[in-house]
């Protein structure tokens, strides 16, 4: 039995063996692959086939009868935003649409935090003196739970004990309460965010520029390049795939953004697409919520495919 045995492992052995580097890496990693996509897909998938059901308030069954895509179709003509606690997209009010609210939160925090990000890690990567203790406060913001986070800036932009509305409301940059506004609060929701992942972006570009030889500056110095031509010309083209992945997770993240907004604002005033499920769920019209959570998982991996294709042309594969 053994023999019999050993006979038939030693040709797959055998194959194995013969394998070159790149296969025999994605056969290392195949279970992993495997059971991460029926984790990550299987939700999603379940999401999607109840998005394709009415919604039964009444009945026993939470779900209704099959009804196909009707219920995107309600969703992006704007035939459900009757019945949630805000629109999905509404171009007569963009900031209650909770579509253009979260895409303004991403593309102004992400192009922010990335700035600041970037600029953290250059001076983060230089030698001086207490640049550990300095890396050590850089991260706290990032290890600060999300809801403690909502309710400091909560506690800032309250009228009757901050410090700063009063001022800032004597210049024009802040109505007289900013908590019931939702352009104020979704400033507010912005600064959170980037103010939370700035840490985020920051390590993660310290650590491509952990990886630059440093006998490209000494050569660049040589040739007479001046600091701005050596991060124009070095540092930045090789750190921009790492930096674009840096965004993808933070877009990701912003995308998804939820318990900010719930512990400081508060959804009604700065509504999301995270936050209009949820409220979606709360009033049990689980078809409808399931669509709007997967049409946003749908926004979240065209923007994501954006970065891969970009960061394939970086790399060069």
């Amino acid at each position: 039995m053994k023999e019999a045995i050993q006979r038939a492992v030693s040709p797959v052995l055998y194959r194995i063996e013969r394998l070159d580097e790149d296969r025999y890496g994605y056969l290392l990693i195949a279970p992993m692959i495997i059971v991460l996509s029926i984790l990550a897909f299987y939700p999603l998938a379940r999401t999607f086939w109840v998005s394709l059901h009415t919604d039964d308030l009444y009945g026993e069954d939470p779900i209704g009868a099959f009804d196909g895509i009707n219920t995107y179709v309600s969703i992006l003509n704007g035939d459900t935003n009757i019945v949630l606690n805000n629109p999905f997209f509404s171009l007569s009010d963009p900031l209650s649409s909770a579509l253009v609210v979260t895409l303004l939160i991403t593309l102004i925090s992400v192009t922010i935090g990335t700035g600041f990000g970037l600029g953290m890690a250059l001076i983060l990567n230089k030698e001086f003196r207490g640049r550990s203790f300095a890396r050590m406060i850089v991260i706290l913001p990032w290890a600060v739970p999300i809801v403690i986070q909502g309710m400091m800036f909560y506690l800032l932009f309250q009228p009757s004990i901050s410090f700063l509305v009063d001022p800032l409301h004597d210049l024009g940059l802040l109505s007289q309460n900013p908590l019931v506004s939702s352009r104020d609060s979704m400033v507010m929701v912005i600064l959170v965010d980037v103010w939370r992942k700035i840490p985020f972006i920051a390590l993660i570009i310290m650590a491509g520029l952990a990886s630059i030889d440093q006998s490209l500056y000494d050569v660049a110095k040589v040739a007479g390049a001046s600091k701005w031509q050596q991060f124009r010309l070095i540092t930045l083209p090789l750190i921009k795939p790492v930096v674009l992945i840096g965004m993808i997770f933070y877009t990701i993240s912003s995308m998804k953004i939820y318990g900010i907004v719930e512990a400081s604002a508060g959804c009604n005033t700065v509504p999301t697409l995270t936050c209009l499920v949820v409220d979606t769920f709360r009033l049990q019209r689980w078809a409808t919520a399931s669509a709007i959570a997967f049409i946003t998982a749908v926004i979240i991996g065209g923007i994501v495919m954006v970065y891969l294709v970009q960061f394939r042309d970086e790399v060069g594969e």
